[in-house]
């Protein structure tokens, strides 16, 4: 299972950088991460805090989010004193007296954080504000340990670094974080393992003044939910606030940059008007008080709530109210803050995403983030609300119609520009770096198999970061959901994904974990991504994945099919048996190298683009005993659809996959009759999973051996020796397709199919089942040359074409070709499916 840690610099348990972080937390949250959030006590020396044990912290978050923090106790001379006393003497005044310390003390932190990550099996980080030099200690410590971990554990930019506030941004001018080029802080280092994040352009712009050669560095605007919020009449009554009464609602901290006078004196200008103000009175209980002083000497502390710190808009936690509460009931919001404290505005874009108008002052950064997109609000530029400002409050506070319309103007722009896809693509984007393989698993009830399926793909002799493994449950009643979490928690190295697919069938388990892999993959230009199809009964070989990897990579092709073999242990008692598979397998060997072959769900890869180009993997659907249900063969049909676009198949024969023997232990009355897949068209499979007597100590006799290579030998050479050329006509041009024929053959086979095209009016072979009907034609007119081929390609041992049907018998061979298109056009038996054993046995 992944794991995303999450370090806040703020020191507190709710703020805007912890806001954020779940923003994103959420992101990965969904994609299958648990999430774990260090909030920092231990690293903000400011927040009185320090090494002081968490309580109640958790409450104001989601209960998916755990805390946890790295344990610095015991580290002789780091502590709050000291941490102040470097950002005193080292980053404001540039004294070097305590670098040493520092550098020394950084490297023993960097060993406990990397422990720490190591202990929970980390496999994302995100750093919220670790530039802002409060503490360059620990800041350094966690370059150093992004450096080593990434580098042990293979990781690629496994960092999402984010700065709300950088020294030109919070408190400027005071010297508090020393002057430019700020010498002491911790410039922004150009890693493999870190993504930075800077808020907006400007502050994208001035990073790289700063650190110029930072590559990795994109704008990601605080983004926000944009889904509706819903009235919660019980918010008024708790806080005693008239039902009809305007509201004016003030999301921030209670210190004195907030300038939250401002609020007070607009609405003692507002008869009737409400202000809610929700933060912590407790953070500054000097700036709280005079506030309570101002609200009297104004006369509207009647009107004015200070509601303490609620839960974040963004946190629905159910255990408070939240910001999301007091935006359903809100008139308005207000953001009337100081020209050059903020570095983004959290309360306008959470007002614009909860459709409620907005009202904020001129500060410096307004214009950079909100205001060139268009967006309505009144704007404050004097230092207290003047005559026209508060007018074009009171209008806005009276017509409701131009509210809704503001609103509306204003949400639509922030869906456009600040929703939580632009987090999904960056994270999506920064994931994709590392996994350039995803294994897709369909499971129904393989609780007993899973385990040795699971090991041989954890067991696969490539890195770990470049696949994952996207399991997809198909309505298991046994304990398969259940292994699959145990596996995944005791190899945290290997992420696993587990979906659910409620339709039961392969087809649509398979389609639902390729679909999703092929969103989570990544889009770098020039990089190629792959779907990769296993099977949940089958082993693959531990080189599997690294030499199908290799082969798709060195030929550029669009699938890439593997080689699949039985364990010969498992046949030594059934030597007939074991001849008739083996005869059919070196068949398949062969055209493989020719035509390249097409997929099987036991073992196939596929370029990502080409998936999505095609349409991914369709669902077909079969009557069967009066009930829809989905065909079988979603994988070949997915195949010939990729190979009729024109886009080449690759055989990966040194990418072997293991064939459980299940089938032929549980079924081999179907193996033997040519009905392992069903019958009269219809293909299906039934359940051979269930206890029952196995027959795998039993050999067939010669009569049943013989019959089971007839229906195998019958299935295969349409499918894989005509089908190829009917799909790509110009492959007989190829100078290996030549040699196996022959040049007459090869001609009179090009001619042939023309011949049958034009005939059938068939203009597209990629159909489902529009192929049958002329792969049959083609084998019947050109068994003997074909087998005599194949004869004298595998071996004499392949031998003749089974004997055709007895309705032949009486047909004059002047006449056979015709016949020939009747019994294999024919739609009320299914006949010629029957005689081809609708379906692979081997």
């Amino acid at each position: 299972m992944s794991v995303l840690w999450g370090i806040s610099f703020d020191a507190t348990p709710i703020s805007g950088l912890v806001v954020e972080f779940v923003k994103t937390a959420s992101v990965l949250r969904d994609r299958g991460f648990r999430v774990r959030l260090d909030l920092g006590y231990d690293i903000k020396a400011d927040k009185n805090a320090f090494f002081r044990p968490y309580r109640e912290e958790s409450s104001a978050l989601p209960e998916w989010v755990r805390l946890d923090r790295v344990d610095l106790t015991g580290i002789e001379g780091y502590d709050a004193e000291f941490v102040s006393a470097v950002l005193r003497e080292v980053v404001a005044a540039g004294r070097t007296e305590l670098l040493p310390k520092v550098t020394a003390l950084a490297e023993r932190i960097a060993d406990r954080i990397v422990a720490a990550w190591r202990r929970a099996g980390v496999t994302f980080v995100a750093v919220e504000n670790g530039t802002l030099p409060e503490n360059i200690t620990y800041t350094r410590a966690l370059c150093l340990a992004i450096e080593r971990y990434g580098r042990e554990e293979g990781l690629g930019r496994f960092v999402l670094w984010r700065d709300h506030d950088l020294m030109w941004q919070s408190e400027p001018g005071t010297g508090k974080y020393g002057r430019y080029p700020y010498p002491h802080a911790t410039r922004p280092a150009d890693s493999p393992h870190i993504q930075y994040v800077a808020l907006h352009e400007e502050a994208r712009r001035k990073t790289l003044s700063w650190a110029p050669g930072l590559r990795e560095i994109a704008v990601l605007p605080n983004t926000f939910d944009h889904s509706p919020t819903c009235p919660n009449p019980g918010f008024r009554r708790h806080f005693g606030i008239p039902a009809g009464a305007p509201l004016i609602a003030r999301c921030t901290r209670v210190i004195p940059q907030k300038r939250i006078d401002r609020d007070l004196h607009l609405i003692s200008r507002l008869p009737g008007t409400w202000l809610f103000v929700a933060g912590d009175p407790a953070e500054d209980p000097v700036e709280h008080e005079n506030l309570s002083r101002l609200a009297d000497r104004l006369g509207v502390a009647d009107r004015v709530v200070f509601g303490g710190r609620l839960a974040p808009r963004e946190v629905r936690t159910g255990r408070s109210f939240s910001i999301r509460d007091l935006l359903a009931e809100a008139t308005v919001v207000s953001f009337l803050t100081s020209y050059d404290y903020e570095s983004y505005g959290n309360p306008i874009g959470e007002a614009i995403a909860s459709g409620v108008p907005y009202l904020t002052s001129d500060y410096e950064l307004y214009h950079t983030v909100y205001g060139h997109l268009g967006l309505q609000a009144p704007v404050l530029v004097a230092d207290l609300p003047d005559d026209s400002f508060v007018d074009s409050v009171a209008e806005l506070l009276r017509d409701e119609g131009k509210r809704a319309r503001m609103a509306e103007h204003n949400h639509r722009i922030g869906r456009q520009h600040f929703d939580r896809d632009r987090t999904e693509q960056l994270v999506d984007d920064m994931l994709a770096t590392r996994t350039r393989l995803s294994v897709v698993l369909p499971v129904f009830n393989e609780a007993r198999n899973l385990p040795a399926v699971l090991a041989s793909l954890h067991e696969q002799e490539l890195d770990k970061d470049l696949y994952d493994v996207v399991l997809v449950d198909n309505n298991s009643t046994d304990d398969t959901v259940a292994v699959a979490a145990a596996f995944a928690r005791a190899h945290p190295d290997l992420k696993i994904h587990v979906l659910d697919e409620p339709e039961q069938g392969v087809a649509c388990a398979r389609k639902t974990g390729m679909d999703f892999a092929a969103k989570r993959l990544g889009r770098a230009a020039g990089t190629r991504y792959y779907l990769v199809s296993a099977d949940a009964d089958c082993r693959v070989d531990r080189r599997w994945l690294p030499e199908l990897f290799r082969t798709m990579e060195a030929n550029k092709a669009a699938i890439g099919v593997c080689d699949y073999y039985y364990n010969q242990e498992h046949f030594t008692e059934r030597p007939r048996l074991w001849d008739a598979i083996q005869r059919t397998l070196r068949c398949r060997a062969v055209t493989f190298a020719l035509f390249g072959g097409f997929p099987d769900g036991k073992g196939f890869a596929v370029d990502r683009d080409v998936y999505e180009k095609v349409g991914g993997i369709e669902i077909f659907y079969q009557l069967h005993d009066g009930r829809f249900v989905n065909h079988l063969s979603d994988d070949w049909d997915f195949g010939i659809r990729v190979r009729g676009s024109g886009e080449d198949i690759v055989y990966a024969p040194t990418a072997r996959v293991e064939i459980n023997p299940r089938r032929v232990d549980h079924a081999i009355d179907e193996v033997i009759t040519g009905r392992a897949y069903g019958n009269d068209g219809i293909i299906v499979m039934r359940d051979i999973r269930p206890e029952r007597p196995s027959t795998r100590d039993v050999d067939l006799t010669e009569a049943q051996a013989r019959q089971a290579h007839e229906f195998s030998i019958k299935d295969f050479t349409p499918k894989n020796t005509i089908l190829p050329l009917l799909l790509t006509p110009s492959l007989v041009d190829s100078e290996d397709v030549v040699e196996f024929f022959g040049a007459d053959l090869a001609r009179r086979l090009r001619t042939r199919i023309e011949e049958i095209a034009d005939e059938m009016r068939v203009v597209d072979f990629t159909p489902i089942h529009a192929y049958k009907t002329p792969s049959y034609r083609l084998y019947f007119e050109f068994r003997d040359e074909i087998f005599a081929r194949l004869r004298a390609t595998v071996g004499e041992d392949i031998g003749y074409p089974p004997p055709l049907p007895a309705c032949f018998d009486g047909v004059p061979p002047e006449r056979f070709r015709e016949f020939v298109r009747y019994y294999c056009e024919d739609r009320e038996s299914g006949e010629a499916h029957n005689y081809f054993g609708n379906g692979g046995v081997f």
